[in-house]
């Protein structure tokens, strides 16, 4: 593991110990994201199940992982399945299924992303669980963007959350999501980074 992305992990580990927590900017979006290389993918899901070890050793608090592959799944398998998006990718190509995913997770009329993470997180008790929000990749190359998740999670929990994110940077504020030049410098993050600088 890099040291950045120790020290890193070591930032966000002091900032969800301390009391208050300092992960976030805005009470009503208690959220912050944590980049790590693509590359890194599974080198980081090991380092988040040892960080939770150690939040809920030292803490009072249940870290929850949320999959966003599974949500992603939920929202698909909820909305007309796997087999219809595979007839329009054979018909139409991944293009058309890419866009019909991409409406399935922002349609009212289908299962909203955001509705399906607002879900998942009322379960949870805001002042005894973290919930880590993991496998973001899954929604590469465009099936969702992230900024457009956290501008409508705003307002709609208070658990504290860290969405962990397959990036790359650009610049001093810019973020790559999965390193893709088509993704670059879409939407912006009302959170705060733990990014490599």
């Amino acid at each position: 593991m890099s040291s950045s992305l120790k020290e890193r992990i070591s930032v966000l580990e002091a900032d969800l110990k301390a009391s208050p927590m300092r992960h976030y900017i805005y009470a009503d979006l208690p959220f912050a994201i944590f980049c790590y290389a693509p590359a890194d993918e599974w080198e980081m899901r090991r380092e988040i199940q040892h960080l939770k070890t150690r939040l809920e050793h030292d803490t009072r608090r249940t870290v929850v992982l949320v999959s966003l592959a599974e949500l992603l799944w939920k929202a698909v398998d909820d909305s007309e399945g796997i087999d219809a998006v595979a007839d329009l990718e054979r018909r139409e190509g991944f293009e058309a299924a890419q866009q019909q995913v991409q409406d399935y997770l922002s349609d009212p009329d289908w299962q909203p992303l955001p509705k399906l993470l607002a879900q998942r997180l009322a379960s949870l008790d805001p002042d005894r669980h973290i919930a880590f929000i993991v496998r973001a990749g899954a929604l590469s190359p465009n099936m969702y963007r992230l900024s457009k998740l956290l501008d409508e999670m705003k307002g709609r929990t208070r658990v504290p959350c860290v969405l962990f994110m397959p990036a790359t940077t650009e610049g001093t504020t810019g973020l790559r999501f999965m390193g893709i030049a088509e993704n670059e410098g879409r939407g912006s993050y009302h959170t705060k980074v733990y990014a490599q600088g």
